[in-house]
């Protein structure tokens, strides 16, 4: 068991990001004594927000942050996941947990801001400085402490700093370079907006899907609005593919122009969505998590993206087990190299969950992928889900043990 211990000082770090990762590394670095920073762009911590799920390892993460009841409180229980031709008729329907291979027990559901919230909540009894509408503009290790000059034009120094500010980190960018070397696309850009639920639906979504296309709405519980989502094959760079709002609308208004279904009302929710989020399906990927005195975590790092399911689970495994090996390591690229080790496998093993040939199931690329998932729907229809679905991805889910990092 190895054993957080109280550094001959109090050492410094500063966060970049306060959704998941940052706030999750705050809690036990403060738990371990450290002097915590952390800094968010954003005028506050982000409320409301699609849901996400906290699986496997993570669970054990977010029991021993005592947050474990609060989080199953909010536990969304999705039901099923209908999928509909384009005239609206329905060709079969998947148990949620069953279709992506979760263990229940081991999946908590919830939105994304309640989860942001009772994480920064667990943090503010504590010694952590959160220091919003603010962030990173420029850094310099010098090899004893890295210098910040944030974009407000205050300065400061620290003994480390870590980036946990996402897919697009500025953190990375500064300290590694361009995200074009670290960012992989796996073919596919997305929507999700939020409109209004005038079909009453519940618990669960409806999809339908064409080669290289795909449009769902999704409803947690039963709430007066749903999110719409509307994804499309592209060969564009991850970095270059979904930047300019209105240049999105128009392609994938042009992506969908003659689908079916309900995708004009999907169309026309998106153009006039306040909440519009689209980005590239893509991973990060990268060589070395960490250079000096400066390290990433989370999406920054090792974003999975979203067909993995588990980026929220990995920010949360990934934080925790870096905050453990910096409590147990006087230096800093010590700590680093010790989390890189621990934590890389679990990663890359979840990472490859997206490109698994399951992800077809949802985001069909090909007619072929289409036909076979038909063809899955059809047996479960006749027979029910016995058999149809393993338990490999819930092995990949719990495949790290984590460590006690006990504080002294």
């Amino acid at each position: 068991m190895s054993k957080a211990r109280m550094p001959a000082r109090r050492r410094s770090v500063l966060i970049s990001g306060a959704s998941i990762a940052g706030p999750t590394l705050a809690f036990w670095l403060d738990r371990y004594g450290f002097d915590v920073t952390v800094v968010e762009r954003a005028p506050t911590i982000r409320t409301g927000g699609y849901p996400i799920d906290v699986r496997g390892t993570a669970i054990d993460v977010v029991e021993r942050m005592g947050l474990l009841p609060q989080i199953r409180a909010a536990h969304i229980a999705s039901r099923t996941m209908t999928f509909v031709d384009r005239a609206g008729q329905v060709i079969g329907s998947v148990p949620i947990y069953e279709a992506i291979g979760s263990e229940a027990e081991r999946d908590v559901e919830l939105p994304r801001g309640t989860l942001t919230t009772l994480l920064h909540d667990a943090t503010c009894n504590g010694g952590v400085d959160y220091c919003f509408n603010d962030s990173i503009d420029t850094l310099h290790d010098d090899g004893k402490g890295v210098d910040i000059r944030f974009a407000s034009g205050r300065r400061a120094r620290y003994d480390i700093v870590i980036g946990a500010d996402g897919l697009h980190s500025r953190t990375r960018r500064l300290v590694f370079g361009p995200e074009a070397s670290f960012n992989h696309s796996l073919g596919f850009c997305f929507n999700l907006f939020s409109m209004p639920n005038d079909r009453g639906l519940s618990h669960g979504g409806i999809v339908h899907a064409e080669a290289g296309r795909t449009a769902g709405i999704w409803a947690v519980q039963d709430n007066p609005r749903v999110f719409g989502f509307l994804a499309f094959t592209t060969d564009e760079a991850p970095g270059s593919a979904c930047r300019n709002t209105e240049e999105q609308i128009q392609r994938t208004r042009a992506a969908f122009a003659d689908m079916g279904w309900e995708v004009p009302r999907l169309l026309g929710a998106m153009a006039t969505a306040d909440d519009l989020y689209f980005d590239s399906v893509s991973q990060i990927r990268m060589p070395c998590w960490s250079k000096g005195r400066v390290a990433l975590v989370g999406d920054a790092a090792f974003a999975p993206s979203f067909r993995s399911g588990q980026g929220s689970s990995l920010a949360l495994v990934g934080a925790y087990v870096l905050a453990g090996e910096l409590a147990t390591h006087d230096s800093p690229e010590e700590a680093f190299a010790a989390y890189e080790r621990i934590a890389r496998p679990f990663v890359e093993a979840n990472q490859a969950l997206a490109t698994d040939d399951n992800g077809a199931f949802f985001l069909p690329r090909t007619q072929k992928d289409i036909e076979t998932r038909d063809r899955i729907l059809a047996e479960i229809t006749r027979n029910g889900t016995a058999g149809m679905f393993d338990n490999t991805k819930a092995k990949v889910h719990n495949s790290l043990r984590l460590s006690d990092y006990a504080s002294v």
